[in-house]
Parts: C-alpha cells; structure tokens; sequence
C-alpha cells in the first residue's frame, strides 16, 4: 500500500506538471510583420509621389506593388497628405535646383550617398547647391518618417534607392561596398 501511494503521487505531480501549455501567441507575431509591411508601403508609396513631383515623370522605381485593380487607373498623391507646407516647399525647391544637381552629378563633381544625400566629390565646387538640396531632403525624411511611424533611416535608405537609380551616368553612387560610378 505504501509503494501504491508514492506511485499515485508521482503520477499526479507529473501529470500536473505536464499540463504547463507554453504556445507562444501567433497573433501577435503576424500583426507585427503585417504591420511593418504596411509602413514599408506607405513609406514607398510617399517616395515615389515626391520623387515624381519633384522630377516631373510618374516613375515607380521603389515600390511596384498593386493591391487593387483600382490603383492601376489611379495616381496617388501621399506627399500631399498630412506632409505639411514645409515639405511642399522643399519639394518645390529641390524641383528648381534639378538640372543644376543632375548636371554636376553627371559630372562626378555630385554624389548620391546611401543616406538618400548628396555629398561633393571633387573639393568645394557645389557645396551651396549640396548644403541646399540636403537641408531639403532632411525635411522631407523627416515628414515621411513622422507621418508613417518609421526610423529616419529606413526612410533615408529607401529615398537613397530611388536617388541612385534616377541618377545619371557619370554620377558617383556610394554603396555596400564603397563608392562606384554609375
């Protein structure tokens, strides 16, 4: 009778203990992808309507994703929404000193870095049209980054793809690896 007991002992402290359910939540793992792709939408999508305007070609270079048959017929205007004067301003600037900045980069004497700025390549010449252009695009950055909830410098890197493919040929590009001419 004595082994009987310290069996049935036994057996319910092990099943006790077995019943311990450790399943993580899978909801909240989904959510939290979900919702990153739906900034890294929403920051696209706020790229190339900026870029756009401030190139004057409807070109998507950054985001090709249609979730709608809708947006296929549609033009989006997110730079425009909750973006605020400011970055209107800066759009229209950065738009006024675009043949200058396309010349130079086409030069090398202008860069386009993996931060989404330009940076002078070749001593002094152009540091007022860098410093100009990259005042601009920081208070653009930071609109887009506010506006979606995400790190300036993802915004900053996603602005910086899109500035390197719309560069033209002879313009030095920083990547991985260094600089390189495009």
């Amino acid at each position: 009778m004595k082994n009987f007991s310290i069996f049935l002992i036994a057996v319910i402290v092990l099943l006790g203990c077995a019943r311990a359910n450790m399943v993580a939540p899978k909801d909240a793992i989904k959510l939290d992808v979900s919702m990153r792709l739906d900034v890294y939408q929403h920051v696209a999508k706020d790229v190339d309507s900026i870029e756009n305007q401030v190139s004057g070609s409807p070109k998507t270079t950054v985001s090709q994703n249609h979730q709608s048959l809708l947006e296929y017929f549609t033009t989006n205007a997110y730079a425009q929404e909750d973006l605020g004067a400011g970055v209107q301003a800066a759009v229209s600037n950065r738009k006024n000193r675009r043949p200058d900045l396309k010349a130079m980069e086409a030069k090398g004497v202008i860069g386009e870095n993996a931060s989404g700025l330009v940076e002078a390549r070749s001593g002094p010449t152009g540091q007022d049209l860098v410093q100009a252009e990259n005042n601009d695009r920081m208070v653009i950055y930071k609109a887009v980054a506010e506006k979606n909830g995400s790190s300036l410098s993802d915004v900053q890197q996603m602005f910086a793809k899109r500035h390197q493919a719309d560069a033209p040929s002879g313009t030095p590009i920083e990547g991985p690896s260094g600089w390189s001419v495009k």
